[in-house]
């Protein structure tokens, strides 16, 4: 180029980012070191599956880009970049980039582009944000169909079929069954003005009517559900899935602006083909025998594998098993009561039922072992403490046969240490937070994963009031979770390639869980802990701890999208496992996965090596190692 045109180039470069935030004097020099290349509409300036090793900068023109399965990522003009995340990430390119009008293109060598990104952190933080996104896309592509339609994303108006029945309170129950009757359907709504304040369904007439023989003369208001859980139009069907299945109903009034919109029944949900999990868990809380808990539960990865073959979302799929778990342990629990009582054991003294780990959290997966304790009330009877041995003990056996392995670290309300009254619970997260010893935080950092399942919730709350006001001010115990999480590095060679076990059952495999999601949970935990949140869930832990500030947004966001893509990976290991009869285990053999999956996995990793290097950075006491 002449000098005039270099002129020209290094007055372009200063209108478009990231080039506008580099030094004048480094701007200036670039337009020497670039080549501009004429690409004709039509033709490629990158293919899936070959080498670039330019950044191109669109200076006229247009180009689209597409996935290795077609799909389009995005279309740009002037000012376009591509070519980032194939120098950061590695050849050969996962993405197709195609001129679709002619294009002048101004091509940086890769070596240019590692000098400045080194030299200029704005530089490459502009890089790296782009390379978040193509992750994003790889996260939200494993939630997508062939059609393009988003799984169990259909709204709640969406399913609504027809426009609500509705009745004034005043009705009386004759009439309001007549209304079902000549209306041919399962429920109606009982309205005051705009404001749905019962339901009435055909359930609600066989028991609180026909079998309690109330008079039919009476008003619809006397056996009518009142103020019944609604769902906003805007609901997702797998928020309607899950609302069901924890409230145990079947219809759902559907509401937009506060005003009835229609009704969504566990049948429009079956119409989706997806929502067996209803009926598992349905079915689960029908159980008299442990036999037929047991059986139920066996179920689970058959339930994982329809899911992944409908490409539903990770953190859907993992809330779905964790609905199922539930369901599972509590009524296991309630079994385990009846005979208890059976045996002369007495009332149940006041506890509090608390899971631990992946199921605290929504994130269970198959494989998972068992993870529970027990908050004994202070003012619970003498001999509470046999009692919960004894309830211990039953669940324990029930979970092992549906498939839940005993917890090798003997983490289970069996083990007494585990089974205490509150004062003892509260005695012990304060010496955990106040006087941290290394190894003992270790072990303890699941009790920071904890969500009440059965009992008196209150107890639960109380420990929860304790970390979030003692962890804040934890310094030392912080300290020792984050040093934890710094610790647990991903699974990524010095060139970016994948650590493998070298010998042994496991030769040649990568561990997901370990350096994977299991890094990210812990970078979460320590982020939310730091920042006094209540939160369990993973996500929900990160997206708080980037608006509290524990933790930049952006890295929040982009540790989201590792998490989901990790556990997608792991999903659909498992669910392949299971159908081949081989128990589910965390580790995958990368010549197992397609080039798309093992280049978005390694972004995956190289984003939770960012999130420890920024952990041990931003504070002193955590050494990465």
């Amino acid at each position: 180029m002449v000098d005039v045109e270099l002129a020209e180039v290094a007055d372009f470069l200063a209108e478009h980012a990231p080039f506008d935030a580099l030094p004048e004097r480094v701007r200036r020099a670039l337009p020497a070191r670039m080549t501009v290349r004429y690409h004709r509409r039509g033709t490629s300036l990158m293919a899936v599956g070959v080498d670039s090793h330019d950044l191109m900068l669109v200076r006229s023109g247009a180009i689209e880009i597409r996935d290795a399965d077609g799909g389009l990522v995005d279309r740009g003009a002037e000012g376009t970049t591509v070519g980032s995340t194939t120098l950061v990430g590695g050849n050969p390119s996962r993405f197709d980039v195609v001129a679709i009008e002619d294009t002048l293109a101004l091509h940086l060598p890769g070596t240019l582009f590692h000098e400045l990104s080194s030299e200029h952190p704005d530089f490459a933080d502009h890089f790296d944000a782009e390379r978040a996104d193509r992750l994003r896309s790889a996260a939200s592509s494993t939630m997508t169909n062939a059609t393009g339609e988003a799984i169990l994303r259909t709204s709640a108006g969406e399913l609504v079929r027809r426009p609500p029945v509705t009745v004034p309170p005043h009705v009386t129950i004759a009439d309001a069954a007549g209304v079902m009757t000549d209306e041919g359907i399962s429920s109606l709504l009982v309205v005051e003005g705009r404001e749905v304040v019962g339901i009435l369904t055909d359930r609600d007439l066989r028991r609180r009517v026909v079998a309690a023989r109330v008079d039919p003369a009476g008003p619809v208001s006397s056996v009518m559900t009142a103020d019944p859980v609604v769902a906003p139009a805007e609901a997702s069907a797998l928020e309607l899935l899950m609302t069901m299945t924890e409230r145990a109903v079947h219809h759902l009034p559907v509401v937009d602006g506060g005003q009835p919109v229609g009704v969504v029944t566990t049948t429009d949900l079956m119409r989706l083909e997806r929502a067996n999990v209803v009926h598992i868990v349905g079915d689960v809380t029908k159980q008299r025998d442990v036999a037929g808990v047991v059986g139920l539960a066996r179920r689970t990865p058959r339930l994982v594998e329809q899911l992944v073959g409908q490409d539903v979302g990770a953190a859907d799929i993992t809330r779905v098993v964790t609905t199922v778990g539930d369901a599972v342990e509590r009524r296991l629990i309630a079994l385990a009561e009846e005979r208890l009582a059976a045996r002369g054991y007495g009332p149940a003294p006041r506890y509090c039922w608390m899971v631990l780990g992946s199921r605290a959290r929504h994130e269970q997966a198959l494989g998972s072992d068992q993870d529970h304790a027990v908050i004994i009330a202070d003012d619970a009877p003498e001999g509470a403490e046999e009692y919960i041995a004894a309830l211990a003990h039953e669940v324990v056996s029930g979970l092992e046969a549906a498939g839940y392995p005993r917890c090798l670290g003997d983490v289970m309300a069996s083990n007494p240490r585990w089974r205490q009254r509150l004062t003892g619970w509260r005695r012990e997260y304060r010496r955990w937070i106040t006087e941290p010893v290394p190894d003992a935080v270790l072990r303890a950092s699941i009790f920071f994963d904890s969500r009440p399942l059965l009992g008196d919730e209150s107890l639960h709350a109380r420990l929860e009031e304790d970390i979030t006001e003692l962890a804040p001010d934890g310094s030392n115990f912080l300290a020792h979770l984050g040093k934890q999480a710094v610790s647990n590095e991903p699974p990524l060679g010095f060139f970016r390639g994948f650590v493998l076990a070298k010998a042994g059952e496991h030769k040649d495999t990568l561990d997901l869980k370990r350096g994977g999601m299991g890094s990210i949970v812990d970078l979460a935990r320590v982020h939310a802990l730091r920042a006094g949140l209540v939160s369990v869930n993973t996500r929900s832990r990160l997206l708080a701890a980037g608006r509290a500030g524990s933790l930049s947004p952006s890295l929040a966001a982009s540790l989201v999208d590792a998490l989901d893509f990790i556990t997608h990976v792991r999903l659909v290991h498992q669910a392949a496992q299971a159908a081949s009869g081989n128990r589910p285990d965390s580790r995958v053999r990368p010549s197992d996965l397609s080039a798309f999956e093992q280049r978005s996995l390694r972004e995956a990793f190289h984003v939770i090596r960012s999130a420890q290097q920024a952990l041990a950075h931003s504070d002193p006491s955590v050494r990465y190692s």
